[in-house]
């Protein structure tokens, strides 16, 4: 064997101080040769009195995997303690990170490990949105497998993930693309199939010319382009499954109602279900008293009166005219344009069993939405003048009481009901024989999930001609997707060139037949991956009711604003249908929203043409901004993107401030829901910059002060130097419940560290002799360095560990051990609640006393609100109100407030 050598390589220095990835690869024995490339405490005891940039470095790179090292073994502990499930929206795997993520994954971690410091066994997990258009077009376009395609970008994307120190439950990865989580996509499906909420029919269609599939009707824009390639979307006649939402459409709309206000995502939802007063009867067709085999639903804004149909209505655009059904011929003969048309067809009502005329309608649209109705001249004057003009005949259904209370007459079983009572009973009964009655609006439609693509999960249905459509038996499952020659993405599915994957026997008869070649929208892979994750490894069944009981709902649900509707709306339906399927407890999924707005970059457009520019391609020196080419430019604040070359690479960001500083910055630019537009010339990075650094000499002043000659001693205070540890006291237990109440209620981040830094201005004017003998600077200070932890998780780590071993400690909270993360979040005193409630403030003007007004204790820390309080007061009124206020200064000290004013 031969021997090793060891060969030493010098790097020079500025390599040395690349960053935390580089430096992790450099030997110990080059760390050793240059004492300034490690001096962090952590490591050598030694306290370096400024946080510099190669400080920053030097902390992220020693905490980074020691944080996660954390993580997982809180993830692996015994499961006694009170669970809190934080889920943040997970990502498509694109290959690379943008902001966005960083942002909403900063906010999910950021919870996760607060709620853990608050002692709750915490689930954060993380998965893939895997299949889809995008990554089919990309394998179309470069010559790859699909699946290749994406395993690969998932690979990437979670080193990215792992280099931003995301403490994430990697253990219970999901990868929608995969065998053994579509399997069960597949099983609910079938479920979903086996109570006929999933079916097959004929229907007019948006057709995407670019993309080559079909989509949904929310898939389209209020221009009618596709919500992913731009392009104008078709109308096409095609055969497509349905999962049939209409049916828990009143259920969902009423739920919301239990749900805590969703930053105007309930509205938006019920927005979407709309007004739940009516509800769909089936029909079936016949022509000359023969049925043809067609069944027809059609919208009843009134049930209660059902038994005075006198008509079934449709548009010209229904897909009895326009596609391949037996009824067409017949029809197109009655068509007459401009007017109402009767036709020969007639409609059987499976409900009342009564049969009426089909009629061609002149309008274009029923209420905007709807393109089948059942006419009742006693419900409607419009109904009524059609029926009269096309000689119908109907039966009177509604009568009066003595008291002049409508009820029904002519009207079976339900005859001498009241209205309401009759609507209610006639619903539920229809329901009960599957034939229509669930309520719903006349806007909502059923879920249309059928895609003529082949990167998703394939639809688990023989077709056979014998038996119609089968599910796959359960223990076939999963129906794997077959390897394809190529992929164009033109003409019919590609699953169709798959010959011997196709061809198959049937179930049930065991008949030659055909699997489906339609694959499903991708939406229906993220309606249900919550419940998956609360059980990722289970081979027997999509997830075991206990343990998703356990962790259900979702505590804290993050993600973008632009799925309020859509994937919401399906994820809630997938939970109401998972509970009647009696697979889980819990009908609503999500206990609270939280939705993040955008990181928006400068944009840089031609006014001419609308050409997207580089900064480095605009003169920016003159009034008005104009290219370099020629020409002025419009510049705005845009979502980021690569085309419009205001994208940012979030491992640049990282690599020039520090993954601490960017998530800081995130979280303190604005409130969650609102728009961050990134310019790192505002106070924001710098801002957060500056703090990180006076929290550093926080600590290092406590480390001086504590080397001072004499032990310290509360007792050798004196009363100025009392009072101010008492102000300190306050001001802490201040931060501690408002940061608490922003953590756990609105999320506003950026408020919770605007309190973090009041603390921190209060500590920093501290004296030497109250760092030196004070347990309120001290526990102040702790409580400070702990509130940090969950937002900048490294530096607050380097922190404690520097506070720990400081020299006489007075307080017992710094020695407990454990670094910080593994501490508990600070709780209030208890004799902070019982102080009077309000203090006297002085008011000052120009640094002479004016007089004192009376504000509560917990505004008395607040430089806003004191100062408008102050305003408003009669004394205020009397000597503010008339003069121009260049600056008000509200002491951390004592109990003043100071304007200046001009003279």
């Amino acid at each position: 064997m031969q021997a090793s050598v060891h060969r030493l390589v010098l790097y020079p220095l500025a390599a040395v101080r690349a960053g935390p990835i580089r430096t992790s690869l450099l030997s110990p024995v080059l760390r050793l040769c240059s004492p300034s490339s490690r001096s962090l405490f952590s490591d050598t005891g030694v306290w370096e009195k400024d946080y510099r940039v190669e400080t920053r470095r030097q902390v992220e790179e020693w905490w980074h995997p020691r944080i996660k090292t954390q993580w997982q073994k809180h993830a692996e502990e015994n499961a006694t303690k009170k669970k809190f499930y934080v889920l943040s929206m997970f990502p498509y795997p694109s290959g690379r990170l943008h902001m966005g993520h960083v942002r909403v994954y900063t906010i999910s971690d950021t919870i996760g490990h607060f709620q853990r410091m608050r002692g709750h066994q915490v689930l954060n997990p993380m998965g893939w949105d895997a299949f889809g258009l995008p990554a089919e077009n990309a394998a179309i376009e470069r010559g790859l497998d699909p699946e290749e395609w994406t395993k690969s970008n998932i690979r990437s994307m979670r080193e990215q993930l792992d280099s931003l120190g995301l403490c994430f439950n990697w253990d219970r990865e999901v990868t929608t693309c995969l065998p053994d989580y579509y399997r069960w996509t597949q099983y609910l499906f079938i479920k979903l199939f086996e109570a006929g909420l999933a079916y097959q029919k004929e229907a007019v269609v948006n057709w995407d010319p670019v993309d080559q599939t079909v989509l949904a009707d929310e898939q389209v824009d209020e221009n009618g382009r596709s919500w992913r390639s731009g392009a104008v979307v078709e109308q096409k006649m095609l055969r497509q499954w349905f999962i049939k939402t209409t049916n828990y459409a009143k259920p969902l709309l009423d739920a919301l109602a239990d749900l805590p206000e969703w930053y105007g995502v309930k509205a938006m939802q019920a927005n979407w279900i709309g007004q739940c007063t009516g509800c769909y009867f089936d029909f079936k067709l016949m022509v000359n008293g023969e049925e043809t085999g067609e069944t027809l639903s059609a919208y009843c804004s009134s049930p209660e009166t059902v038994f005075g149909a006198a008509y079934l209505a449709i548009l010209p655009s229904h897909r009895l005219l326009r596609g391949s059904s037996s009824v067409r011929l017949v029809l197109e003969k009655a068509f007459q344009a401009g007017r109402d048309s009767l036709t020969e067809v007639t409609a059987r009502n499976l409900f009342t069993g009564h049969e009426v005329p089909l009629v061609i309608s002149h309008k274009e649209a029923f209420d905007d939405y709807l393109d089948t109705v059942i006419g009742i001249p006693d419900s409607s004057e419009e109904d009524l003048s059609v029926a009269k003009a096309l000689n119908l005949n109907w039966t009177t259904v509604l009568g009066s009481d003595r008291d002049g209370t409508q009820t029904l007459i002519n009207s079976n079983e339900f005859s001498g009901l009241s209205r309401e009572k009759a609507f209610h009973l006639i619903t539920q009964k229809a329901q009960e024989q599957k034939v229509g009655g669930h309520l719903t609006s006349s806007k909502l439609r059923d879920w249309l999930i059928s895609r003529q693509r082949y990167w998703g999960t394939p639809i688990p249905i023989v077709h056979c001609g014998s038996c119609g459509p089968v599910s796959v038996p359960e223990e076939d499952l999963p129906v794997t997707l077959p390897k394809v020659p190529s992929l164009t993405g033109r003409g019919a599915s590609p699953l169709e060139a798959a010959h011997d994957w196709v061809s198959c026997r049937c179930p049930r008869c065991k008949g030659p037949a055909r699997r489906e070649t339609d694959t499903m929208d991708t939406f229906v892979d993220s309606a249900w991956y919550y419940l998956r994750y609360t059980d990722p490894q289970n081979p027997h069944r999509p997830f075991d009711r206990h343990l998703a009981d356990d962790w259900m709902p979702v505590d804290v649900y993050i993600g973008g604003k632009e799925h309020a509707v859509m994937h919401l709306y399906y994820a809630r339906f997938f939970c109401h249908f998972c509970q009647d399927q009696d697979l889980v407890t819990h009908r609503e999924p999500f206990r609270k929203l939280l939705v993040q707005g955008l990181i928006k970059g400068q944009t840089f457009r031609l006014a001419e043409g609308g050409q997207y520019l580089k900064r480095e391609e605009v003169d920016l020196t003159g009034r008005e901004p104009v290219a370099l080419s020629g020409g002025r430019v419009d510049v705005t604040w845009e979502k980021m993107s690569k085309s419009k070359h205001n994208g940012l690479d979030p491992r640049e960001v990282v690599e020039q401030y520090g993954i601490d500083t960017a998530r800081l910055f995130i979280l303190y630019a604005a409130p969650p829901d609102q728009d961050i537009l990134w310019d790192v010339k505002t106070d924001a990075i710098p801002g957060v910059l500056r703090w990180q650094s006076r929290v550093w000499q926080l600590v290092t002043k406590l480390r001086g002060a504590r080397q001072i000659g004499e032990a310290p001693n509360p007792s050798l205070l004196k009363k100025k130097e009392l009072a101010e540890s008492r102000k300190i006291w306050q001001n802490k237990n201040y931060a501690i419940q408002e940061v608490t109440s922003h953590l756990t209620e609105d999320f506003h981040f950026n408020t919770a560290i605007s309190r973090l830094m009041g603390l921190t201005n209060s500590l920093s004017s501290a004296s030497v002799r109250v760092a030196q003998h004070s347990v309120e600077f001290e526990e102040a200070l702790a409580s400070l360095v702990l509130m940090i932890a969950p937002m900048a998780p490294h530096l607050a780590s380097e922190l404690w560990a520097g506070l720990c071993r400081v020299e006489n400690l007075l307080s017992p909270v710094l020695q407990c051990g454990g670094d910080v993360l593994q501490q508990s979040w600070p709780t209030v005193d208890p004799e902070y609640l019982e102080v009077p409630d309000f203090l006297e403030l002085s008011v000052l003007i120009n640094n002479k006393v004016c007089g004192k007004v009376t504000v509560s204790l917990q505004e008395s820390t607040d430089p806003e609100k004191v100062e408008k309080l102050v305003l408003e007061s009669p004394l205020g009124q009397e000597l503010l109100r008339e003069r121009s206020i260049k600056r008000v200064i509200l002491s951390s000290r004592t109990a003043l407030i100071n304007f200046l004013v001009d003279q």
